[in-house]
């Protein structure tokens, strides 16, 4: 079977080099409900920007798979009288990797670029020398003299911050970027809608394809989706940690490598019967998958459905990332066709009206 188009890379490019930060995800919410509208019967939109589309509307029994589509970003928290900003996160921004970046700044009057600025190795010696990056010593320039200066650019306190960095490929093997985490996981069903029409494959439930906001922020996307959606079953795609990079203790994090294939998860949220069908799935159609343990919660929009409307049966299925929540996150291109393979195969074994009861009483 046939996975990813010419028409799919170029979807692919133009989503992930969008910025769509937490909270202002719209412009990605776009391009992804332009690219599936062709795949689904229909598609809609909730109050907060969570975008999804239905194949098969008003069936009884209800299955979701979801991505969620918010980027990690900054707010602008502070603008001093001599023209720098200061800023807080939006997601889980990491400041080490900031100083020397650039950055784009979405103000009232469009993109301000600027960058992360940090002092000259010359300047920093003696008790200068151990200056680390910190959340409340990185600040942006954005080349203003004043603060009247930065605010006549259309920037104020709240103006919302992200990396210009785009998509690449390296070595024909690994996508390279900002914001897989997760519009890889938005790319990736949006794949499997496409391939169940394409395919013509009939399904007896109605699908429900999710990408979610707001999950950098406390899954709060999935969580509002799933009180509205009610699904009978729930499938979640996030990324997890790539452990073969320098400097991983995998008896910590565990032992993932790129290109051995997605990954499955034990959690107390992810429903044994439903990830014993998608390993079952995985071995009857030659899918190669990682296996890994979550402690206590798996962090992604997988609790969120799992705990909502007195339980959901859920689980995961995740894309190794190297260098997560950085602006060169790094997935290899087998595991992305793995994920779409993985859950297209999984949604034929799903049948309407399945129960995923542990035993009868």
């Amino acid at each position: 079977m046939a996975i990813l188009t010419n028409q799919s890379e170029k979807f692919l490019n133009s989503y992930l080099n969008n910025a769509s930060p937490t909270g202002f995800e719209s412009p990605g919410q776009k391009l992804w409900l332009e690219y599936i509208r062709p795949f689904v019967d229909e598609v809609g939109l909730d109050n907060y920007g969570t975008a999804y589309g239905v194949i098969n509307p008003g069936k009884d029994y209800r299955v979701v798979i979801e991505g969620h589509a918010d980027e990690i970003s900054w707010f602008v928290h502070y603008i001093t009288e001599n023209g720098f900003i200061h800023v807080i996160r939006n997601g889980g921004s990491d400041h080490q990797i900031a100083p020397s970046k650039r950055v784009n700044i979405h103000g009232d009057k469009g993109i301000v670029r600027g960058v992360f600025g940090w002092p000259a190795i010359h300047t920093r010696r003696g008790d200068e020398a151990k200056l680390q990056p910190q959340i409340n010593n990185i600040t942006i320039d954005v080349g203003a003299e004043t603060k009247d200066e930065v605010l006549k650019m259309g920037i104020h306190v709240g103006s919302v911050i992200t990396y210009p960095d785009e998509l690449e490929v390296m070595n024909d093997t690994y996508y390279c970027g900002r914001a897989l985490d997760n519009r890889m996981g938005g790319f990736c069903i949006a794949e499997v809608a496409r391939l169940i029409k394409e395919n013509k494959l009939e399904l007896d439930y109605s699908l429900y394809i999710v990408n979610s906001v707001q999950e950098e922020v406390g899954l709060r996307g999935a969580q509002m989706i799933a009180d509205s959606i009610k699904p009978h079953v729930a499938i979640v795609t996030d990324v997890t940690h790539d452990t073969s990079t320098p400097m991983l203790n995998k008896t910590k994090v565990g032992d993932v490598k790129g290109g051995k294939g997605p990954t499955v998860t034990y959690a107390p949220a992810v429903h044994n019967k439903l990830l014993n069908l998608i390993i079952d799935t995985a071995s009857n159609n030659n899918i190669d998958i990682q296996r890994e343990a979550s402690s206590r919660a798996t962090g992604t929009d997988t609790d969120a459905f799992a705990y909502s409307n007195g339980g959901v049966p859920s689980a995961l299925i995740s894309l190794p990332l190297r260098y997560m929540h950085t602006t060169v996150e790094m997935a290899h291109k087998d595991d992305v066709e793995g994920v779409i393979k993985l859950i297209y195969e999984t949604l034929k074994v799903i049948k309407g009206g399945m129960s995923f009861k542990y035993f009868d009483v």
